[in-house]
C-alpha cells in the first residue's frame, strides 16, 4: 500500500465528507467523486487537501477513472467507501405505497442507488484484488435489513446493494480484501436534515458513520466484520 494510505469515496455531501475528514485527520490522502459542483465546493472548503473529481458513479467509466486516478496520483487505494444515496425528487420518501405507485417508480428508486453500488463494488473489488489487500464499505439505510410500509421501492434498492456486498465479501475474503455493508438504521443529522433540538440519542451523525468505517478498516483478517448496523438509542430497533 501507499506510504500514506488512500481513501476513495463515492458520494461526499454529508456522510462521505465526514469520512474524508476523519481519514485526513489521521494522515491519509483522499479522493472524492461527487456529482454536483455544489458538493465539490463543500468538500474543497472543508478539506482543501482532498482530491475532488466530478462524475456519476452510475457511469462505470467514471468509477474506473476515479480509481485509476487514486492509484496513479495518490499512490494506491486502501479503502473504498460508497456513500451514495440519490432518491428521486418529487416522490414520497421510500417510494410510497406499492399499490398506488406507477409502473416506473421502482426503476426511479433503483437508479439512484443500485447501479452505483454495482459499479463501485465491482470495480473497487478488481482494483483491490490486484493489490491483494484493502477494504470496501457499502453504506446503506435501515431498509437494507428490514422492509417497512410505504418504502418498498427503496427497500428493493437497499437490499439489493446489501446482497451484492455480502456476495462480494465471500468472493474476496480468500484473497485478502475485506468487504462490509454498513447499515445506518436511523435518521442521520445532515445539512438538509439538521434536526434542531434533537437529543444525542435521537439520530446518528455523519461522524458516527465515519468512526464505524475507521473501525471496520482497522480490523485484522482474523476477525473481519461483514455487516454492521448502527442504531441511535431512541430509534426503534428490531434484531
Amino acid at each position: 500500500m501507499a506510504d500514506q494510505p488512500v481513501l476513495v469515496v463515492f458520494g461526499a455531501r454529508n456522510v462521505g465528507r465526514a469520512i474524508i475528514g476523519e481519514r485526513l485527520a489521521v494522515g491519509w490522502k483522499a479522493l472524492a467523486m461527487v456529482r454536483s459542483e455544489e458538493t465539490a465546493d463543500l468538500v474543497r472548503e472543508s478539506h482543501p487537501t482532498a482530491t475532488v473529481l466530478r462524475g456519476d458513479a452510475a457511469d462505470p467509466i467514471g468509477v474506473a477513472e476515479a480509481l485509476a486516478k487514486a492509484n496513479r496520483d495518490l499512490g494506491g487505494i486502501d479503502l473504498v467507501v460508497n456513500a451514495i444515496t440519490a432518491p428521486p425528487s418529487g416522490q414520497p420518501f421510500g417510494g410510497g405505497p406499492v399499490i398506488d405507485a406507477p409502473a416506473e417508480r421502482l426503476d426511479d428508486w433503483l437508479a439512484g442507488f443500485l447501479p452505483p453500488a454495482w459499479h463501485v463494488m465491482r470495480l473497487a473489488g478488481q482494483a483491490l484484488v490486484h493489490r491483494g489487500a484493502g477494504t470496501i464499505v457499502q453504506i446503506a439505510g435501515g431498509s437494507a435489513r428490514r422492509s417497512m410500509p410505504n418504502r418498498g421501492p427503496w427497500a428493493v434498492a437497499q437490499q439489493g446493494a446489501r446482497a451484492l456486498a455480502l456476495s462480494l465479501a465471500q468472493e474476496l475474503r480468500p484473497v485478502g480484501v475485506h468487504v462490509c455493508v454498513l447499515v445506518a438504521d436511523g435518521m442521520i443529522v445532515t445539512d438538509r436534515n439538521p434536526m434542531p433540538g434533537a437529543a444525542a440519542t435521537d439520530a446518528l451523525t455523519p461522524s458516527d458513520v465515519a468512526d464505524a468505517v475507521a473501525y471496520l478498516h482497522s480490523q485484522k483478517p482474523s476477525a473481519w466484520t461483514h455487516e454492521m448496523t448502527l442504531t441511535p438509542v431512541a430509534e426503534s430497533w428490531t434484531p
